[in-house]
């Protein structure tokens, strides 16, 4: 089949090189012509495990390109997915302008009948804006369809091969007979392709990303109940995750979430319900119990610190705001680092592959390690920020002896307190008791 996907950042790459790997003819289209040129020479523009041999593989077998030529793209195709950004407005809305400003050149560019997919996370309605934009021009019949994606940051290559389901929002039969057709490939060990209405599939990414935040808000604000009442959020986790209707995914506490997606969709959810009259009272609660969260490592900082973190020398480990991502978008590594900057501290950071990522946001407002321990040299405290596997098992003895104070804090509980008793370290983690 020939495809056409519109975008080449994380959503539109993926997708493409994916779709291209089951025998499809794809073309990515994108304006950004220095990332064009790298793609073409298959330099990938962001850190995704496995992306890069897909690219390399499927344009050496002919399978895909990149071009700056998107009217040149669209025409010919028979299916194409508009995959550019929807950035949050001012007031927390998605911003429609690129998808249908895609959508205006697709309606003047098909040559043939065509399925317009949105794969941009976009909210309910944008169909029918899309369906006006594309129609205002177009001399051949198209029919829309709403795939939204489900793609983990670090595993997003093995979700979209192996994807838990597929939403298709479709409203006619040659949209469902042929997507159907095009996701058949990926569903073979009997994963659901889920069939519904525009409207439905729209809402559908927008209600998960806002169940998933829900589900780490909550757990960190038992988490630090915890630590009040003197219970372990481990146990209680274990607790509760055993029970088969709640399970035990997006249970771990933490600093906060981050990402693309969960920060700007939860705003998205909202400001579209306040515009309906709808009040969202949980997710408001989500949005603003998730702000506290991220300053919560700050206040045990200066708790180690005996009150004051003022000209105190901090090692910080993790940037991204997951592991296996060089992504920073509302990492909470910058709500702790511009914490810890405004009361003084010195910080030198450390993370696999988000240090390029951290220097175009931060500059040499902190300092970058060439190595995890090289960070803490001369540090009154290591503080870890991201569950990078790296970090997970360390040289505790390495870290005692680097550090003026013997002391961590734990953003994401990846040490086991009985551990940091006998090895004489002072361990402050998040839901739990400080040792």
């Amino acid at each position: 089949m020939r495809v056409c996907v519109i975008g080449s950042g994380y959503v539109g790459l993926v997708a493409g090189a994916c779709l291209a790997e089951t025998g499809n003819d794809v073309c990515c289209a994108d304006i950004d012509a220095r990332k064009i040129d790298g793609l073409k020479q298959n330099v990938i523009p962001i850190f995704e495990p496995g992306l890069d041999a897909l690219v390399e593989r499927n344009q050496r077998e002919g399978r895909l390109s990149f071009t700056t030529d998107i009217p040149g793209a669209i025409s010919g195709a028979e299916v194409i997915f508009i995959a550019v950004g929807t950035p949050p407005g001012e007031d927390g809305s998605a911003d429609l302008q690129h998808v249908l400003g895609v959508a205006s050149v697709i309606g003047q560019s098909i040559t043939r009948e065509v399925i317009v997919v949105t794969k941009s996370t976009v909210p309910v309605g944008t169909a029918a804006k899309v369906a006006a934009a594309v129609g205002k021009n177009a001399k051949f019949p198209f029919h829309l369809c709403s795939n939204p994606e489900f793609l983990k940051e670090g595993a997003a290559v093995e979700d979209f091969l192996k994807p838990d389901r597929v939403v298709l929002g479709v409203e006619s039969a040659e949209a469902r007979r042929t997507m159907t057709e095009l996701y058949s490939p990926f569903v073979r060990n009997g994963q659901p392709i889920i069939l519904m209405d525009i409207a439905s599939a729209e809402m559908t990414k927008y209600a998960a990303n806002g169940m998933l935040a829900t589900r780490i808000s909550f757990m960190n604000e038992m988490a630090n109940l915890c630590e009040k009442v003197g219970a372990n959020v481990d146990a209680v986790r274990r607790g509760i995750g055993s029970d088969r209707r709640i399970g035990s995914s997006f249970l771990f506490p933490g600093p906060g979430y981050g990402g693309s997606c969960f920060p700007k969709d939860v705003k998205a959810l909202v400001r579209t319900a306040d515009g309906l009259g709808v009040p969202l009272d949980v997710l408001r609660g989500v949005e603003s119990a998730n702000e506290r969260q991220k300053h919560v490592l700050v206040d045990k900082v200066r708790t180690a610190l005996d009150g004051s973190v003022s000209g105190a020398r901090v090692a910080l480990w993790g940037l991204a705001f997951k592991p296996r991502t060089d992504d920073m978008r509302e990492a909470p590594s910058l709500t702790v680092i511009e914490d810890l900057l405004a009361e003084g501290a010195v910080i030198c950071a450390h993370d696999p592959v988000a240090m390029d990522q951290a220097r175009s946001i931060l500059g040499n407002r902190i300092e970058y390690a060439e190595s995890n321990y090289d960070a803490l040299q001369g540090a009154e405290v290591l503080v870890i920020v991201t569950d990078w596997h790296e970090y997970r098992h360390p040289d505790f003895e390495r870290i005692k002896g680097a550090l003026k104070r013997p002391v961590i804090v734990d953003g994401r509980n990846l040490y086991e307190m009985e551990k940091m008793k006998d090895v004489g370290l002072r361990y402050y983690s998040i839901g739990r008791q400080p040792v």
